[in-house]
């Protein structure tokens, strides 16, 4: 399941975001890489313990914490600190699939279910840069407004294709969901899009909207891992 989830951050926070990033000291990207993502990666980094992008990383935390359709897409259990990464011209990120497990400070562990993209730059202010996600569809390319992120199953291969023209800036992260299994968190995703239609149409009362809510909470109670 890709999910898009618009104006995550508004203009206001991204130009915030892009303020901090353009004094940061990036470095290169290989380093936080594994060892065969590192032959496919050209880009650029902020360390993970920048305090501009500790800053921001809170800042987009607190974003994803008040999005609804963050927390049906993916009903998470833990979210990764969010990283940033920037590709200039010529760089790209080649074929990989993300690491089945990341560690972060403190000894945090997270298994990573879902993968995410917030995009930083306008789509018109570089040229290639797209993200591209391979699924049983074919391949998805996501080009975003800054401000908007993409959601997607972490086991998907994917890549970034290299940019020709402008920097392309984003944040990254992952998410240990509370339902390991894509196909039940899409089936729960649409669930509750219906539920949501049904209770606009019907009311919280009616028969059809408490039938489904209870519905939706015993699949929760099934799959669940918390």
């Amino acid at each position: 399941m890709l999910i898009r989830i618009n104006k995550l951050l508004n203009a206001e926070k991204v130009a915030h975001c892009r303020a901090v990033l353009s004094v940061a000291g990036w470095a290169d990207g290989k380093a936080t890489a594994g060892e065969q993502s590192a032959l496919a990666k050209r880009n650029l980094q902020l360390p993970h313990d920048d305090p501009g992008g500790l800053e921001l990383g809170e800042l987009i935390l607190d974003a994803l914490g008040r999005d609804p359709r963050f927390m049906t897409a993916a009903l998470p259990r833990r979210v990764f600190p969010p990283l940033f990464n920037r590709y200039d011209e010529g760089m790209g990120f080649g074929a990989h699939v993300d690491n089945a497990i990341r560690h972060g400070a403190g000894g945090m562990r997270l298994r990573t279910d879902l993968s995410a993209t917030l995009f930083l730059s306008e789509p018109d202010a570089y040229d290639g840069g797209e993200l591209v996600i391979e699924d049983v569809y074919g391949e998805q390319l996501v080009k975003l407004a800054a401000g908007d992120l993409v959601l997607y199953p972490a086991n998907s291969l994917h890549r970034v294709n290299p940019v020709v023209r402008g920097a392309r800036w984003a944040s990254f992260f992952w998410v240990q969901s509370m339902v390991r299994d894509d196909g039940q968190r899409s089936l729960l995703f649409n669930l509750d899009g219906a539920i949501q239609e049904t209770r606009a149409a019907l009311g919280d009362e009616a028969s059809a909207s408490l039938k489904l809510t209870a519905a939706y909470h015993n699949l929760i109670r099934m799959w669940a891992d918390v």
